[in-house]
């Protein structure tokens, strides 16, 4: 593939995104070079949310396609959620992700590398790192991405209207839509409708990059 060219959805591997089956709560490590998730702070977000959507655990488990159990232990705080539990989750109680992950914050924000929430897919090697949620008003949530080669991440679309940025910093990438992907250099920018299927999937070692979903 030359840069900047589109790629058919048939170049890729079928998408396995495991919708329609259990997301069980010890898929995503949830841990690595980026710091680990805030398992605290994810339960307690969920049982606010929920609380606010006035919706049972069965209703959101059954919206988000994941078992009650697994919900039931993510509240608690003793569940271990892959990146794309989370999104299902976020999905069913319509709220972006960054309302799982982010705490309360001082003003003047620093994010080191190696540091903040960091959540890891369970279908590639692949971690998203919250550096900072939208805030009241706003409609955007911003992250680091670490990525290496081997299976692409494919993502389920979410809510209607989510746009998605990605501004390459590392490595190469396949990026967009799955029925149009783009190969980004270090540098490149791609915006692209997040609620359709769409892609992540490095092509070298230590690919990283920064990713802002906005939510329109």
């Amino acid at each position: 593939m030359t840069r900047g060219d589109s790629t058919g959805a048939g170049q890729h591997s079928g998408r396995d995104t495991g919708r329609g089956t259990e997301k069980g709560a010890g898929q995503g490590t949830g841990q690595g070079a980026s710091g680990e998730a805030p398992l605290a702070e994810i339960a307690a977000a969920l049982r606010r949310e929920r609380t606010r959507a006035e919706l049972s655990l069965t209703e959101v488990a059954r919206r988000a396609g994941i078992a009650k159990s697994t919900l039931s232990q993510l509240e608690a705080g003793t569940g271990n959620p892959s990146l794309e539990t989370l999104w299902a989750l976020c999905v069913a109680l319509d709220i972006p992700i960054g309302r799982l992950l982010a705490p309360a914050r001082p003003s003047v924000h620093v994010v080191r590398a190696g540091e903040g929430a960091a959540i890891a897919s369970s279908q590639a090697d692949y971690q998203a790192t919250l550096l900072t949620a939208c805030p009241p008003g706003a409609r955007r949530d911003v992250f680091r991405i670490t990525a290496e080669p081997g299976h692409q991440r494919d993502s389920d679309p979410h809510m209607p209207g989510v746009v998605e940025h990605v501004i390459l910093s590392t490595g190469r990438a396949l990026v967009g839509t799955t029925e149009a992907t783009v190969e980004l250099h270090p540098g490149d920018y791609v915006t692209y409708p997040a609620d359709v299927p769409h892609v992540f999937q490095a092509l070298e070692p230590g690919t990283q990059a920064v990713f802002v979903s906005e939510h329109t």
